[in-house]
């Protein structure tokens, strides 16, 4: 796969090795028209180097698209580190890292994803001063989990108001494929709105967690155990393509609201869906919070500023359902069509020179 014969609309892509430390990794930053590309680092085993690269240019352009829907002076990046975190991640191989973000010189900001976490970017911080979401004791955001979930759940609001015309969950079941950084803290939302939860994930001590924690869950096999039992809410917070040609016709739920990246398996799932009934909320639409929280970091982090930035989700998620309603288009292409008009508007205003 070649990075440029697909025109992948990319400003740039960066292939980054260290041998000594074993760091292979790809930096991809989508677009800078409203700032520096923000996006986290995924440490994944991928089974090729085509899928790694895949990967890295879907979600940085994702990075572009949700910081312009967030409303950040942000552009979109994302880096991969190609191997497996739990045996190949070491201090010499994250500072190498480092050492290839700070040579980007600001263009691309880092932060946590899948397999790397706070602690990670303290490390990586000694070697760059452009990452975000450090510890707490580091003068970070810490866990941006927490407000990952806290968007999730107010773009759920939204998204049952305009099916069911109430935004609370009290009374509806929500079903949560994956119990990690983000998912824990949506079960707390949901329980703490009066919804029965529903829930599954790969990982033996996360289902533990959630037995301890919350017996009232209901614990089930596997994913397709999940979308096949009654829903009324599906929310996808583990790895993308969740929503696919196999498991969009077996989905009971008539809501999809979830955290994780590229759910939709390819273009054509989201007329799957809504030939099915089911009502789709974009998502890197409700799963900005994140992103929010460690963007806060740059100018100083303030929690509660951070969290009133991502409670307008909810407003966000609103405005786009009834322009899709409006425009009879699809809620993706809504947000697409506002997320591009934002980069357009903004961005043109960097061509004015200034003295």
């Amino acid at each position: 796969m070649g990075v440029f014969t697909a025109d992948t609309g990319h400003e740039q892509v960066v292939f980054c090795q260290d041998k000594q430390s074993g760091l292979k990794a790809v930096i991809a930053i989508y677009s800078t028209a409203l700032g520096p590309g923000l996006g986290g680092t995924r440490f994944y085993p991928y089974a090729t180097e085509e899928e790694a690269l895949h990967d890295v240019l879907e979600l940085s352009r994702g990075m572009a698209y949700k910081n312009a829907l967030a409303g950040l002076d942000l552009g979109g990046g994302k880096a991969i580190i190609w191997g497996d975190p739990v045996r190949d991640k070491s201090e010499a191989l994250l500072r190498a890292y480092g050492r290839f973000v700070e040579s980007l010189n600001g263009r691309y900001y880092t932060a946590c994803d899948v397999g790397t976490y706070v602690q990670d970017m303290d490390v990586i911080a000694k070697e760059t001063r452009f990452v975000t979401g450090r510890s707490v004791e580091n003068g970070g955001a810490g866990d941006s989990s927490i407000l990952t979930a806290w968007g999730v759940f107010q773009g759920m609001r939204a998204a049952a108001e305009h099916r069911w015309g109430t935004p609370s969950l009290a009374g509806r079941t929500v079903g949560v494929a994956g119990l990690g950084k983000v998912g824990k803290y949506l079960v707390r939302h949901l329980i703490e709105d009066g919804a029965s939860v529903v829930a599954t994930d790969p990982y033996e001590p996360a289902l533990e967690w959630v037995r301890a924690t919350y017996p009232q869950v209901e614990v089930v096999a596997d994913t397709l155990a999940l979308i096949t039992a009654p829903l009324d809410v599906y929310a996808p917070c583990a790895l993308g393509g969740a929503l696919n040609d196999d498991t969009v016709p077996v989905l009971t739920a008539k809501v999809v609201v979830g955290a994780a990246n590229n759910q939709l398996a390819h273009p054509g799932i989201e007329k799957l869906l809504s030939d099915n009934g089911v009502l789709y909320a974009p998502d890197y639409l409700v799963n900005s919070g994140g992103v929010i929280q460690v963007a806060d970091e740059i100018q100083g982090f303030n929690f509660e500023r951070a969290k009133a930035r991502a409670t307008r989700i909810y407003d966000t998620t609103k405005q786009i359902l009834a322009l899709a309603d409006t425009e009879s288009i699809s809620p993706a292409a809504a947000a697409d069509h506002l997320a591009e008009r934002r980069m357009a508007d903004c961005g043109r205003l960097r061509t004015i020179l200034l003295p």
